[in-house]
């Protein structure tokens, strides 16, 4: 079996960084891509530590000749792009709806909405006229619903999950798939960041959960896995949730 050449943005911790993991564990060629490039050097070395060829290139997903740039490079380094994970993205400033500005706007469009089309526009430029490939988008919970206190968050991540949708319609007559993967609270940089790094915030968001926990950042990676596989073959245009039963009530 051809081993699978796989680009991952923000790649560089949380879930893109236990996505590149998973994959480098499951044979695949690697990209990862973000913009320290010290980590990026590390990580990818990391991977082939694992016994995988693996890269990184430096890219800012808000800057349209960064992405062509990132996904002509893993084309020229491995021949193919077979799996692009869009995980780049930020929280943005949270607060009420009153305290949002432009700019607070911009920070997080920029990076959860413009580079999301940016870099799907470049991977579908490859996979469409190869005539197959998959894209998996992260969203959030926040984008199937909404929350207090991110409002712009939360509208970036319908947009993801709007964009995913016409995405796959597009595609799919070509033989490439395209889904996203909604997580709900998960133990990451962000989730700290998000909570003011207190303990009783995510516990918080922990009781709140039918499982009562706070999912892992592997535990992502794996749906991410699935959607990428010949296993999910008949799937596109979705959106999993993968939220601990949050969404089920």
């Amino acid at each position: 079996m051809t081993k699978q050449t796989v680009l991952i943005t923000g790649a560089l911790a949380g879930i893109g960084r236990a996505t590149a993991l998973a994959f480098a564990r499951d044979g695949a060629r690697l990209v990862v891509s973000g913009r320290r490039e010290e980590a990026g050097h590390a990580l990818a070395s990391e991977l082939r530590d694992l016994g995988v060829e693996a890269e990184f290139i430096r890219a800012d997903v808000r800057h349209e000749d960064d992405v062509r740039k990132l996904v002509d490079q893993t084309v020229a380094r491995f021949g193919r792009l077979d799996v692009a994970v869009n995980n780049a993205g930020t929280e943005g400033v949270p607060g009420p709806v009153v305290d949002q500005t432009a700019e607070s706007y911009h920070a997080t469009f920029d990076t959860n909405v413009l580079g999301v089309l940016l870099s799907m526009k470049h991977q579908l430029r490859i996979m469409q006229p190869q005539g197959s490939g998959n894209i998996v988008n992260l969203s959030s919970v926040t984008g199937k619903a909404g929350f207090a206190n991110a409002s712009v968050y939360t509208a970036s991540k319908h947009a993801v999950e709007g964009l995913t949708r016409s995405a796959a319609l597009e595609a799919a007559a070509f033989g490439v798939r395209v889904n996203a993967v909604a997580p709900g609270p998960v133990q990451t940089e962000m989730l700290d960041r998000f909570t003011g790094h207190s303990a009783d915030a995510k516990a918080g968001f922990a009781a709140m959960l039918p499982l009562k926990r706070i999912g892992t950042v592997e535990e992502i990676a794996q749906t991410i896995l699935f959607l990428a596989s010949d296993k999910a073959a008949f799937i596109t245009g979705q959106s999993f949730a993968v939220d601990g039963g949050m969404l089920a009530g």
